[in-house]
């Protein structure tokens, strides 16, 4: 179970803390190889017992990028009494910009296009741009890390003109009438990443509106005209907004 923060020895341990590593394993190779090490805690858990754990990322891991929301081997479940709180930690994290969609399915992969776009650009400190496809596990996760906002892109049937941008800022109950064609319903993971514990203060939604002929039964890797043509609106409508968000 997630809970966002603890408070360990006087100090708060919350995601975006920087710490540093003092297993107490004895000779596992694994507590040697992170003896002194720093890293970041992405999440602090509980267990069913009421055990708290931190999952922390070793900073200088070459491979933390492609370990990302609990995948093997690049992210480290640690107890509290085995980190040190380093002074003048990283402040946590500020903004994701999270691209949702099926490449596969035509102007479904609009989500993907544009933080694909975005990532070619330089984006300030403080934000992360993450292309996530169809993997909502991975997105539930995300929303835990303790980002203060997330921009969630993706293509949705609005009943607007194809190409049509929009940005969404849901309620309590979601966000009314998307729609989710590929698998990934970015109100269902939302609500299942409340029920896991807290998610960012600020959701907003970046949609497109698809074209008619794109449905779940689509293959095909290309963007209809008009939706190709939204991609550099979308991009140039994020910039904005985070410019708003770190201001």
């Amino acid at each position: 179970m997630v809970s966002g923060k603890a408070m360990i020895g006087g100090w708060e341990a919350a995601p975006g803390g920087r710490v540093r590593l003092r297993p107490r394993g004895g000779a596992d190779i694994f507590d040697l190889a992170l003896l002194g090490r720093t890293a970041t805690i992405e999440r602090v858990e509980e267990d069913m017992e009421g055990g708290v754990h931190l999952v922390v990322a070793v900073d200088d891991d070459p491979g933390r990028g492609l370990g990302a929301h609990n995948q093997l081997g690049h992210r480290f479940f640690v107890r509290p009494d085995e980190v040190e709180p380093l002074p003048g930690g990283a402040p946590a994290r500020k903004v994701l910009v999270a691209g949702i969609g099926n490449v596969f399915h035509g102007d479904d992969g609009f989500g993907v296009e544009v933080v694909r776009r975005l990532g070619e650009r330089q984006v300030p400190d403080g934000v992360d741009v993450t292309d996530f496809g169809i993997r909502g596990i991975d997105l539930m996760y995300a929303l835990g890390d303790g980002y203060r906002t997330v921009i969630l892109v993706d293509a949705s049937a609005r009943g607007h003109t194809p190409g049509t941008v929009s940005l969404i800022e849901p309620d309590a109950g979601g966000f009314g009438g998307t729609v989710d064609a590929h698998g990934l319903d970015p109100a269902q993971v939302l609500r299942l990443a409340r029920d896991s514990g807290p998610v960012p203060p600020r959701v907003l939604l970046v949609a497109c509106e698809p074209s008619a002929r794109t449905s779940d039964t689509t293959w095909e890797m290309e963007l209809s005209a008009p939706v190709g043509a939204a991609v550099d609106e979308a991009v140039r409508l994020i910039e904005r907004l985070l410019e708003k968000e770190l201001a």
